[in-house]
């Protein structure tokens, strides 16, 4: 499987419309139920994938322009916004994740081939090369797919994330998963 920032995006696409369409299937009530992560309700999860992408997105434009752009704009802030975001109705969520997705991805694709090795990070993280940022994003849409708690399940992921080889801890995360 290729590593190639293009075919990952063509992925990644796959894997989040499939989530998409799956919360856009969900009633007010089917949000309010508890996700398969402890303490959190599907609301919850939801959010925080929309949130997700919009960090990595950040990181992205890091890349992209040389300025730094930290993936959350303050300590604390991705909590308090899965949390500020978790009450909203079915719809509001559905859009949201369709909303920061497609921006995600608008971003993606003006990275050039030299910025992909631009060093980035996650909050005081490690730095990693931007080349990981799509890897990473895909691992949050089929994890926390498969989180939900609606029949998603390994067998479903998108065979290039099955046989996708991660670093850790997302590789730990996945075989996790398989077992769920």
């Amino acid at each position: 499987m290729t590593t190639e920032p293009a075919e990952l995006l063509g992925v990644l696409r796959v894997a989040t419309n499939r989530l998409v369409l799956a919360i856009g299937s969900m009633a007010d009530s089917e949000v309010r139920e508890p996700s398969l992560l402890p303490g959190w309700t599907r609301a919850h999860l939801i959010t925080h994938v929309a949130r997700n992408a919009d960090a990595l997105r950040n990181l992205l434009s890091w890349a992209r322009t040389g300025v730094e752009t930290p993936a959350y704009s303050r300590p604390g802030a991705r909590e308090a916004d899965i949390e500020a975001g978790a009450d909203r109705s079915a719809d509001d969520l559905h859009d949201d994740v369709a909303e920061s997705a497609e921006a995600f991805a608008a971003e993606a694709e003006m990275v050039s081939v030299t910025a992909w090795q631009t060093e980035v990070r996650v909050m005081d993280g490690p730095m990693f090369r931007a080349s990981l940022i799509l890897p990473r994003r895909l691992t949050e849409v089929e994890l926390h797919h498969t989180d939900l708690g609606m029949g998603y399940k390994a067998a479903n992921w998108t065979p290039a994330f099955a046989k996708m080889d991660l670093p850790e801890p997302m590789r730990s995360w996945r075989e996790e998963r398989k077992t769920w």
